[in-house]
């Protein structure tokens, strides 16, 4: 399986090719930096350079064609502001999904966050809020399109050793995951028709992430 991932330089992006890399599969990664071409290749996965901020959809639909999945794991990230929360985590999510119905790319799988459609918690800041609303127009923009989906949304994200275990359902309460154990998810989902058209939700449990994906 050729799997392309958005954001391939990402915490989870990188566990990803290494995990997909380890089942035989092939990963690809779109980064917009040249300079993190090696960190994907130390990651077994194939560098792209495309920046989804100002690309085509017909230039991210090249990088994608061929593809049996796309993975949509890109964002602004810390430090930025509300504009690229819009530009990035709404706007290159949509390009993505565009590109990948172009290109033929049926399956596709988009991280998204817990907090989406749920009152802002207290305290909540404006960045924060923006980055919220632009991944629920993400979602949104997903389930409109003619493609297998599933919309991803994980807790807190760790950088602690994986478990192997989680609680994955249509809503958790909040808690947090490993970033290596979101990765473990998504790669066990990528070829699971129960979760096409479903919007997951994801923390650290008790049930092997395997038995739980064979529960949804």
């Amino acid at each position: 399986m050729r799997v392309v991932i958005a954001g391939g330089h990402g915490n989870i992006a990188l566990r990803l090719a290494r995990q997909l890399a380890a089942n035989g599969d092939q990963a690809v990664g779109i980064i917009r930096n040249p300079a993190h071409a090696a960190d994907l290749r130390d990651s077994s996965a194939e560098p792209v350079v495309l920046d989804l901020e100002s690309a085509t959809t017909d230039e991210v639909a090249e990088a994608l064609r061929g593809a049996d999945a796309a993975v949509f794991a890109a964002g602004a990230g810390p430090g930025s502001g509300t504009a690229r929360k819009d530009t990035v985590d709404r706007g290159a999510a949509a390009l993505f999904g565009a590109a990948a119905e172009l290109a033929g790319v049926r399956r596709h799988v988009q991280i998204g966050s817990m907090g989406v459609g749920r009152p802002p918690r207290p305290g909540t800041d404006e960045v924060f809020a923006a980055y919220l609303r632009a991944k629920e127009a993400a979602e949104e923009d997903l389930r409109n399109r003619d493609l297998d989906w599933t919309i991803l949304r994980p807790g807190r994200l760790t950088d602690d050793p994986a478990t192997g275990e989680v609680h994955l359902a249509d809503s958790v309460d909040y808690g947090e995951i490993s970033r290596e154990d979101v990765a473990s998810v998504i790669v066990a989902i990528l070829e699971e028709g129960r979760t096409f058209r479903r919007t997951l939700e994801v923390v650290g449990g008790n049930t092997p992430i395997a038995e739980a994906v064979a529960r949804i």
